[in-house]
């Protein structure tokens, strides 16, 4: 009995830890999944820098303790799984839309969102947003834009004035 306590104990700890650790989770309802399915979302969201594990309902809950909002709460009922992201939400969240949409297997019940509450409605809209390094792509963009344009601009009348030149050679 002792060493089965101690176990869960351990479980705790990690999950507590995995919690903590991470500042975005998804609630996963994990019914009716194939073992194939299983090991095909866990390996995608493995390559991803995210991590997906089935708890147990009452032994999660203890990990993220006493402060824990009641919607959340509310999530943890059935087969669980729980799908943990430390630094990329909206990534977690479109891979898990996309193995949902491909497979219609799995449903997001809730989640977190670097630290805040969300329901199952607004998942949706996570996953819709534009990732982080998109937008640091088009931040970047709109940053060099300007300078690029200016370059251009200063370069006009030396292109033009050596096209002439090309251009009187040419003729002669």
């Amino acid at each position: 009995m002792s060493e089965n306590r101690d176990n869960k104990s351990k479980l705790v700890e990690d999950m507590a830890e995995a919690f903590e650790k991470n500042s975005t989770f998804y609630l996963i309802d994990f019914v009716r999944i194939p073992m194939g399915k299983s090991a095909e979302l866990r390996r995608s969201l493995r390559e991803n820098d995210c991590s997906l594990r089935v708890v147990k309902n009452r032994l999660a809950l203890r990990a993220l303790g006493e402060g824990v909002p009641e919607e959340i709460q509310q999530g943890f009922q059935g087969p669980t799984a729980v799908a943990w992201t430390e630094n990329n939400p909206i990534g977690l969240a479109r891979l898990l839309r996309e193995f949902i949409s491909q497979n219609r297997i799995l449903k997001v019940k809730a989640g977190v969102v670097e630290g805040r509450y969300l329901s199952q409605e607004r998942f949706a809209e996570i996953a819709a947003l534009t990732s982080r390094d998109d937008l640091m792509a088009k931040m970047a963009f709109l940053m060099a834009y300007p300078l690029t344009q200016f370059l251009r601009t200063m370069r006009a009348p030396l292109t033009s004035t050596g096209s002439m030149m090309q251009q009187l050679k040419d003729k002669k």
